[in-house]
């Protein structure tokens, strides 16, 4: 029988593995940003396997109390591990997340956590509550936080053919013209992704916009001129 959910048990874990030679390259590649513990990625998802195969998971009613004893902790793996398991608890979250998972994302900003949170946990709500979800991410994208902008052209990446080519146009238009690199390499990755499904569509609207010259570039990598 699995044990009550207890995040010291991720702790004892990572702290049992930490490597602090490992440590500081990682913390150079992520520009010093963050201390490190020191685990690499195989390692850190094989101790939080064993994590959430010893322990119940929370209460859905516990889940943001939990994510933020993670989050707040110092080393960046502990930020990941709380995404690990927000997204361990991903359909349990609602419309009336949005704004704990904007909290999440303007805390400990970096492309890495924005990155891995805004596709997966903020687009799979946005996917299951339509006119709500993108009320708020058009509210994201005229937010001043640079972040929560970065994660509002983002929100559709997973989507294919489920992509509201509207929102996406409505929200890389707020911000072609941004002169902040995390922002026009978001806007050519989305882009890029949603050429998988539709290449004429990101041709026609990266020709008929003005967008930076780092965005286009991404845009169009896998497009025939």
């Amino acid at each position: 029988m699995k044990k009550t959910w207890d995040h010291h048990g991720i702790i004892q874990r990572f702290e049992a593995n930490r490597n602090d030679e490992l440590a500081v390259p990682m913390a150079a590649y992520m520009r010093n940003q963050f201390p490190f513990l020191g685990i690499k990625t195989p390692l850190r998802q094989a101790l939080l396997k064993e994590q959430f195969l010893e322990y119940q998971l929370p209460e859905p009613g516990q889940l943001e109390q939990e994510v933020w004893k993670l989050y707040r902790l110092p080393e960046r793996e502990y930020q990941y591990a709380a995404i690990a398991l927000l997204e361990k608890m991903a359909t349990h979250l609602s419309v009336a997340d949005l704004p704990f998972l904007r909290e999440l994302i303007e805390s400990k900003s970096w492309w890495d956590s924005v990155d891995s949170i805004a596709p997966r946990a903020v687009g799979r709500i946005v996917a299951k509550e339509r006119p709500a979800g993108t009320c708020a991410m058009l509210e994201w994208a005229e937010a001043g936080n640079m972040w929560t902008n970065r994660a509002a052209i983002l929100h559709q990446l997973k989507y294919k053919q489920g992509t509201d080519t509207e929102v996406l146009q409505q929200i890389i238009l707020r911000h072609a013209g941004s002169q902040e690199f995390f922002l026009q390499k978001a806007i050519g990755w989305a882009l890029r992704e949603y050429a998988k499904t539709d290449s004429e569509w990101v041709r026609s609207f990266t020709f008929e916009n003005t967008l930076m010259p780092l965005s286009k570039r991404e845009a169009m990598k896998n497009i025939g001129k």
